[in-house]
């Protein structure tokens, strides 16, 4: 029988299913019939004895009680029962002792000392599980008393047990703990499989297994604790399930077991099997059960570590979660057992992070010596190796950290923490090959995130050494694995599974990574340290208003390091935000501030200046050049020696007057900073504006080619502004050369060869030098027309400098690859670089868009063309050939004009193009007038008398055609227009119309449902209200307690019983069996021969719309009573007259014969007597308004003979 506690079987299936009254709690029942004392009898007296109290044995030499036992010829019982009752008390050592001396003084022969050896063999296996797991220090291995010695002493007792009588069944139980002991001394598993079990080890659990086994074989089943050893097997096996199944029989079996508690195990197979809260609430069981449980504490403490590490450190919850793991759990279980190895190893963690190196000691080295199980070794090793760590002891710290790993596998398997813990070592020593080595090992056998992370940081440490080294050498290699690294890192953040803070760390050494070919990536990186930092405020901090939320941002960017903003400001400057960049910078400024304000010995003015000079430039790009000069001004006030300032001061001023104070900065400038390259560069191209006029004949003369050489001859022969200047020089030489002849090609060809070798060796210097690699591009194009070659350069620099000349130059290209649109956006682009009023430009969209309107035969981009050339003169209406180009465009229009059908122009644009070809003419005869004209000047008046004699009477002609046209086809196109105008309308009246036809149809919809759920709601009640009613006719009033009972039916027909017939009433009479009526077949039985000369009936079958039947059929209702005046009967007569519904009739044919009247049986015929039942299924023959035929329930109409033979088994 299982024991009950209110009412509930103590210990459910999975050890928490039961319910426990408050204060309820089990009792361990080990060593429960050790009695308090025990009489030992004299061997002279008869009726003397020595009383030995067993629950005082405070003697810590047992040899008096040996020796009186020895004196008095004590049974083999006097010896178990002391020694036992030492074990008790925790004195295994007197219990051994009292066991050997007792198996030497037993004089009844060897079975007589069976017993005894197996008690022996059994406590050796309880100092086994006591005993240190290696020998202390300063004990020598032979003399130390671990738990192999133990189990040698255990495998020696049990043998000699065993030699006696091998059957013996306690044997079988001891032998399988005893290997169980013995497999957990094995080493772990160095295979690399999941759930590897080493060979040896396997092979000893599956021989504890078998003699678990055997144990509960001979036992008939009942040995419980054979059942948990062979759990304890299945599971070191890795069979998590099967030893559930066996754990789980043991509590159904024994559910007051406490000690061992079978909930424990179920608790570690739900563990292992996944389903940790199944675990959890296991655990809580076995601690409800038994408060004090040291094993239960310990392992709802892991539950909550666990749990803890699934949420944020920096969360509210995980401090909860921790605390009650270690204050609330662990710490309970250390208190009742102060060598427990799981308590000790997980305490020792908490100490760890408390920096308590000592206490973490203590606990490590008890974690190791006393554990029979390898991982929790491991953790021992690992807490010790962590102390090491801290202490700046690497080689000890190594010397641990291995030991971990080995404990759990090593080489493949190994513990992870314990490998990372090497790599970190590795590094601390600068062998970063050991390390890298290490990590790499790591991330094949599983994709570590920390592994990842320092992997990739110390491939971006190569990278970053290597440039600042200045050394040519290839790291592209390491740098696609730090990047790859460290991107899988940052992917790893995302997954919330995980629940991985971001390590700002990682987003700086990416941002360090894509800061010279992928800025954007940087500048995402460093908004994501930003980023963290917002996500850092707890959420009752957080603004609610926008301007709030503004005010904390800055806020909380002034806290950051003015590094990280300032390289904000500069991506953002980069990338041409320049109102972001300014407020980065000011930003940035105001943290250097702080950052001085809190670290006192730090000096924040090389960070202020280089900030404030950044702030600078950025006004200048926005335009605000008198708030750059203020800042520059500030600058030098600190710092009067500040070139860049200088220089920038100079330059302003240039823009600022370019006739008065822009030259004199300039020359002051270059006076007294001549050394300066930053200074030489700017003067350089000083130079080139002032004589871009007047280039000399020779470029040998030339003052900018002069200064560019002086630079490279006597300051720095690898100024790389020095060597494109040049390159510059030349190319623009070289595309001023005539080239008629062949001498004169060649010669200019040279000119582009000597530019080429310039920006070579620019590229040579600088290989991602942007400027120097455009001008190749430029000299592709202009020498070898290679357009495709010199594109893919440009897009290239592109990536690099957004500047307005390589967009110009992209235009050029895609405009000579007659992808107009394209050159179009490229020119345009170039024009919103601050180059809105650059004449060029404009005239190369107008010459552009005039080559699209000549290829596509379109009005409006000559439209365009035309517009673009008058704004580029409107700029430099000195310019001719810009009024040439006008004038060219207009008569290009007016020819278009007047070769486009009448269908495809209007009288407007006609009368437009004669206006514009007026001026054209004018135009023409006013450039032929001026002293340098853009073509010869017989050209240009031939061009003009063409446009005056013959375009001119051409468009008078169209003119006038296009009036006819118009006049003539001014009523078809009113009509279309009114037809086009009416066509819109229908559609949109159709679209309304389709609009409401389709709201209609949802509200029609709508309304159907709610008509559907009402009439379901009310025949559910009809059906509710239905069942009430036939509950109410099934209830009976009870003859002995007058309550209202359900009417019992009686059993159908049995053995004895004999079958009902119907008499000429139409009443069924019963047989006195008591027996109840079987219910009808609708086929007659086979072989009747009374039914031969019957008339048969047939019935009608039900319509369609007919109501359902009820569940309960009034007809077949069979009420019992033991008086005439029974209510229930009475009741139950009543609702069958009420049911009385518009039943169907029976068709009968009319060659047979007709049924016989009979009257309607009274309804009290209804009522058997208390020895008789009524046929529920054999009425009366069915008449209008009859109970036969009630709720649509039609029988067939047989005679009463034929019903007697018609009551069949269904």
């Amino acid at each position: 029988m299982v024991s009950i506690s209110n009412g509930q079987a103590n210990g459910g299936t999975n050890g928490y299913g039961a319910a426990v009254s408050p204060g309820h709690r089990m009792i361990s029942k080990r060593f429960s019939d050790i009695p308090s004392a025990i009489d030992i009898p004299v061997k002279e007296g008869d009726d003397e004895a020595v009383e030995v109290d067993l629950e005082d044995l405070l003697d810590d030499d047992p040899t008096e009680l040996c020796t009186l036992l020895e004196n008095e010829g004590a049974a083999r019982t006097y010896w178990m029962t002391v020694s036992l009752a030492y074990a008790k008390q925790k004195k295994v050592d007197h219990a051994i002792e009292m066991l050997i001396k007792g198996g030497q003084a037993m004089r009844g022969g060897a079975k007589e000392r069976l017993s005894m050896l197996t008690c022996l063999c059994w406590m050796y296996l309880w100092k086994s599980r006591e005993a240190p797991r290696v020998a202390p220090e300063g004990v020598l291995v032979s003399e130390a008393r671990t738990k192999e010695y133990y189990l040698q002493l255990s495998t020696s007792t049990l043998n000699e047990a065993l030699r006696i009588n091998p059957a013996f069944p306690p044997l079988f139980l001891a032998r399988g703990v005893l290997q169980l002991l013995k497999a957990s001394l094995q080493p772990p598993s160095k295979s690399a499989a999941p759930n590897a079990i080493d060979p040896e080890k396997a092979e000893i659990l599956r021989a504890s297994l078998k003699s678990f086994e055997d144990a509960i074989r001979v036992s008939q089943g009942r040995n419980m604790m054979a059942v948990l050893g062979k759990s304890r097997a299945l599971f070191s096996l890795g069979k998590y399930a099967d030893a559930l199944e066996g754990y789980q029989e043991v509590l159904q079996k024994m559910p007051d077991l406490i000690d061992p508690d079978p909930r424990i195990g179920i608790g570690c197979c739900f563990w292992q099997l996944n389903f940790k809260e199944d675990a959890k609430a296991a655990w809580e069981r076995a601690l409800e059960i038994n408060p004090d449980s040291k094993i239960a504490n310990i392992l709802l403490g892991l539950f909550y570590l666990d749990s803890s590490a699934r949420v944020p450190t920096n969360s509210p919850e995980f401090i909860r979660l921790y605390k009650k793991a270690m204050m609330e759990y662990t710490q309970k279980s250390f208190k009742a057992d102060k060598d427990l190895p799981l308590t000790c190893a997980t305490f020792a963690g908490y100490f760890l992070s408390a920096k308590k190196l000592p206490t973490v000691e203590i606990l490590a080295h008890k974690a190791i010596q006393y554990t029979d199980v390898n991982a929790i070794a491991s953790d021992g090793w690992y807490m010790l190796a962590r102390k090491e760590h801290y202490n700046d002891d690497y080689e000890t710290a190594t010397d641990y950290y291995r030991r971990a790993d080995e404990a759990r596998g090593g080489a493949d398997r190994g513990f992870l923490p314990a490998k990372f813990g090497a790599a970190q070592l590795s590094v601390l020593k600068s062998d970063y090959g050991e390390a890298k080595l290490r990590l790499e090992k790591i991330i094949q056998q599983s994709k570590n995130i920390e592994s990842m992370a320092l992997l990739g940081t110390l491939y971006a440490e190569e990278v970053f050494a290597s440039q600042q080294s200045g050394v040519k050498e290839d790291k592209s290699t390491e740098f696609k694995k730090a990047v790859g690294y460290l991107e899988t890192v940052r992917t790893a953040w995302k997954d919330s599974k995980k629940n991985l803070l971001p390590d700002a760390s990682v987003l700086l050494n990416l941002a360090r990574l894509y800061e010279t070919d992928h800025p954007e990536k940087s500048l995402q990186c460093l908004q994501q340290v930003e980023q963290i930092e917002f996500d850092q405020v707890p959420e009752d901090e957080k603004p609610e208003t926008p301007e709030e939320e503004v005010a904390l941002k800055t806020n909380i960017r002034e806290g950051l390091p003015p590094q990280l903003l300032n390289n904000m400001g500069c991506f953002y400057y980069q990338a041409e935000n320049f109102d972001q960049a300014r407020d980065m910078f000011q930003i940035a400024l105001s943290a250097c501030i702080k950052v001085g304000e809190k670290q006192e010995d730090m000096d924040t003015d090389a960070l202020v200046t280089t900030i404030s000079y950044n702030l600078g430039r950025t006004y200048e790009a926005s335009g605000l050049l008198d708030d750059a000069n203020t800042v520059y001004e500030g600058l030098l006030t600190r710092h009067n020696d500040y070139t860049d300032a200088r220089t920038r001061q100079a330059y302003i001023a240039l823009r600022q007057n370019p006739t008065e104070d822009g030259p004199k900065a300039i020359a002051k400038l270059y006076q007294d900073a001549s050394a300066d390259l930053e200074v030489r560069a700017l003067y350089g191209w000083y130079l080139g504006r002032v004589h871009s006029r007047k280039r000399a004949g020779n470029i040998a003369e030339d003052p900018e080619l002069r200064h560019y050489k002086h630079t490279l001859q006597q300051y720095e022969k690898h100024d790389r502004y020095a060597l494109i200047g040049m390159g510059n020089l030349y190319l623009m030489t070289a595309r001023e050369m005539r080239r008629e002849t062949d001498q004169e090609k060649q010669k200019r060809s040279n000119m582009y060869i000597k530019a080429v070798e310039f920006f070579d060796k620019a590229l040579q210097l600088d290989p991602r030098n942007a400027y120097a690699a455009q001008g190749i591009a430029i000299a592709l194009v202009e020498d070898k027309k290679d357009y495709k070659t010199a594109l893919s350069i440009f897009l290239k620099v592109l990536e690099t400098v957004k500047d307005a000349s390589v967009y110009v130059n992209l235009g050029h290209i895609f405009a000579e690859l007659k992808q107009f649109s394209k050159a179009v956006e490229h020119y345009e682009i170039a024009l919103s670089k601050d180059r809105s009023h650059d004449a060029q430009i404009l005239a190369c969209l107008g010459r552009t868009w005039l080559a699209k309107g000549k290829t596509e035969k379109s009005l409006p981009a000559y439209q365009e063309a035309l517009g673009y050339s008058q704004k580029a003169l409107a700029i430099a209406p000195e310019q001719v050939h810009f009024k040439f180009n006008v004038a060219f465009v207009q008569i290009q229009l007016a020819m278009l004009i007047y070769n486009l059908p009448e269908q495809q122009r209007t009288l407007t644009e006609v009368q437009a193009a004669v206006t514009g070809l007026e001026e054209a003419i004018e135009s023409l005869e006013a450039i032929s007038q001026h002293p340098q004209t853009p073509y010869p000047k017989g050209d240009i008046e031939q061009r003009a008398n063409m446009a005056r004699n013959t375009i001119r009477k051409q468009l008078d002609r169209s003119i006038q055609a296009q009036k006819e046209y118009e006049e003539k086809n001014a009523e078809k196109l009113q009509a279309n227009r009114q037809r086009r105008e009416e066509a819109l309308k229908k559609r949109e009246d159709a679209k309304k119309a389709a609009e409401a036809a389709e709201m209609e149809r949802k509200l029609k919809i709508a309304e159907e449902r709610q008509k559907i759920a009402e009439r379901d709601r009310e025949l559910a009640e009809m059906r509710a209200a239905e069942s009430m009613a036939a509950e109410a006719a099934e209830l009976t009033t009870d003859s002995e307690t007058g309550d209202k009972v359900k009417r019992k039916k009686k059993p159908r027909g049995g053995a004895g019983g004999r079958r009902k017939r119907k008499n000429d009433d139409g009443i069924s009479e019963d047989d006195e069996s008591g027996a109840e009526p079987k219910r009808r077949s609708r086929a007659k039985r086979s072989g009747d021969d009374s039914d031969e000369d019957k008339p048969k009936k047939k019935r009608r079958l039900a319509k369609k719309g007919q109501e359902k039947p009820s569940k309960f059929k009034s007809s077949e209702v069979v009420v019992e009573s033991d008086s005439e005046g029974d209510d229930g009967a009475a009741d139950a007569a009543k609702e069958m007259d009420n049911d009385v519904g518009d039943e169907l009739t029976m068709d009968v044919d009319e060659d047979e014969a007709a049924p016989v009247p009979t009257r309607r049986a009274n309804r009290r015929a209804m009522i058997d007597s208390d020895d008789e039942d009524e046929d529920e299924d054999a009425p009366a023959p069915a008449q209008d308004g009859s109970p036969a035929t009630a709720n649509g329930d039609t029988p067939m109409a047989d005679t009463p003979a034929n019903n007697a033979n018609d009551s069949d088994d269904e």
